[in-house]
């Protein structure tokens, strides 16, 4: 079903509560699109840097709904709740999968006194000799039982809300299916998780209703933005801006310095260019190239040693290239599907 959204504005739906929730807001605005909440009691709010785009605030899960009945234009949440919940019709487009934040991992859980059982093998085996069906409680049903089956695993999945850790001591179900993080709430309950019992590893995604991409330029042109400025950031925030002054007879030859005598090449090479100086007979140049963050310390020693001073390091907000290859999916997708339905 498709409601389509009658509001002139896009609308984009961001978590509401939580630490997904804080880190979506702190993407947002690292990324150049600071959301303005002017009353955090409201679930409404804008993107001054976007007029005409109005976001809204949701459960997580309740994002994927929107979503995929058209209420909601775009939305950013997990992947976890992405892929149990976006249904097989078609209408929940992932633009991004990977944003950087919200990791989780969806995993099998099975108690600490079920000594015989550490692997998907053992619980299979297990579950054969088994007089009753295998209880799962789990807020993850579609995913959890197309992984079971993959298992041969036949299983009674118990839908549940709230803490599920306490679900086999209490005594409806015989297991979980849960997300993991740290893994300390299970060892509290005296679960452990399945050492090949992760079913999916997740992070916060962007999505869209592919029929309003397909329907409305503007949807259309706030995607595309979305994804140049989130495509822009993400390949920035590994990354840092060196600027040193070196000597030299001429630009060529510092390169060759750096290109012979360095492990850094930049994203192109470097960008050398000439200092004017006031009284120094010597030739002068400015040396600036991106290094990946993890190896800033390696690079400053290499620029020191081939003659580099006064080293400069700043952080960088975007690094735009060419067209991402994102969008050129988005495009490529919703070209094929005006072409299915024009069949």
């Amino acid at each position: 079903m498709y409601l389509q959204n009658n509001n002139t504005n896009v609308r984009i739906s961001l978590p509401s509560k939580g630490r997904l929730a804080e880190n979506a807001m702190t993407f947002m605005a690292d990324c150049g699109l600071r959301v303005y909440q002017p009353n955090p009691r409201q679930y409404e709010a804008s993107i001054p840097s976007l007029p005409g785009v109005t976001v809204l605030f949701q459960r997580p899960a309740d994002i994927v709904g929107s979503v995929r009945d058209g209420s909601v234009d775009l939305g950013i949440t997990g992947m976890d709740v992405v892929e149990e919940r976006r249904g097989d019709n078609g209408d929940v487009m992932v633009l991004h999968e990977a944003l950087g934040f919200g990791e989780c991992m969806l995993s099998l859980a099975v108690p600490e006194a079920w000594a015989d059982v550490y692997s998907a093998a053992d619980l299979a085996a297990k579950t054969a000799k088994m007089e009753k069906t295998l209880r799962v409680a789990t807020k993850y049903p579609v995913l959890t039982e197309r992984f079971l089956k993959k298992l041969g695993i036949t299983a009674n999945l118990i839908p549940a809300e709230g803490t599920l850790e306490t679900a086999p001591t209490i005594g409806y179900a015989d297991m979980i299916c849960d997300i993991v993080s740290s893994g300390q709430t299970l060892r509290d309950n005296r679960l452990r998780p399945l050492n090949d019992g992760v079913i999916m590893r997740s992070q916060a995604a962007l999505i869209a209703n592919s029929q309003s991409l397909r329907r409305s330029e503007q949807t259309l042109e706030v995607a595309k933005t979305l994804l140049e400025f989130f495509e822009a950031h993400l390949r920035a925030s590994g990354d840092l801006a060196i600027f040193a002054n070196m000597r030299g007879d001429s630009p060529e030859a510092i390169a060759a310095r750096i290109f012979n005598e360095c492990s850094i090449a930049g994203l192109q090479g470097p960008t050398i260019s000439r200092i004017v100086v006031k009284e120094d007979a010597q030739n002068w140049y400015a040396v600036n190239i991106i290094v990946a963050r993890e190896i800033i310390l390696r690079t400053i020693r290499e620029l020191r040693a081939i003659g580099g001073s006064g080293v400069v390091v700043m952080p960088i907000t975007y690094i735009f290239d060419e067209e991402p290859l994102r969008i050129k999916t988005m495009m490529q997708s919703l070209k094929a599907d005006n072409e299915k339905e024009g069949a």
